[in-house]
């Protein structure tokens, strides 16, 4: 069972990179084999609808996209964390998105992230932050690739993960984001099961 854990922070060390690193920590002790990927210092232009990719599946654009693409396509499950910028992802984390299109080719191919299992973590600077604008972004993201998407679940019955503050510091949120591990692998045995 391979995880990706995607950092949309631009800040290496920061809130969002925490809480992924935290769920990745719980998928880990799980037994999955977790990787995690930051876009902080990553070059990712944005898309120009050139729709180039539709023919080759590969985006004609020359910068850290194809290690993306090929990391999100070698995972069975991934965690997006995004901070709350006005409410939404950061910008880069919608660069990202914007320029998956290559994973959705033309109406007669599979689109190739399909099944896949995927889940939300977004940090904000109060508790109503705009981290459930946020987890949408990130849900209709997933939704748009025909992914399986999982929240934190009973208890808290969030859309995702969720900071307040300072991560290491919030251990609400921080429980938040340790059911939302723990239900993405759930999920991920039951369809290994099914």
């Amino acid at each position: 069972m391979k995880i990706l854990g995607i950092s949309g922070s631009l800040n290496k060390n920061g809130n969002t990179a925490f809480a992924v690193r935290h769920a990745l920590e719980i998928l880990t002790g799980e037994g999955a084999k977790c990787t995690y990927l930051t876009l902080a210092g990553k070059d990712i232009r944005p898309c120009t609808g050139c729709w180039a990719c539709q023919t080759d599946r590969r985006c004609p654009v020359a910068d850290d996209m194809a290690e993306i693409l090929d990391a999100m396509r070698g995972c069975d499950g991934m965690i997006i964390g995004s901070p709350v910028y006005f409410g939404m992802v950061s910008g880069t984390l919608k660069n990202m998105m914007d320029r998956s299109v290559p994973l959705r080719p033309s109406y007669e191919q599979e689109m190739e992230l399909s099944g896949k299992v995927g889940a939300g973590i977004a940090c904000g600077g109060f508790r109503n932050g705009g981290q459930e604008t946020t987890l949408q972004n990130i849900h209709t993201f997933l939704l748009q690739q025909n992914m399986r998407v999982v929240s934190d679940g009973r208890g808290y019955s969030h859309a995702g993960g969720t900071i307040m503050g300072e991560a290491k510091d919030d251990t609400l949120g921080l429980r938040t984001v340790e059911n939302l591990a723990r239900n993405l692998y759930r999920m991920l045995k039951h369809i290994a099961s099914a």
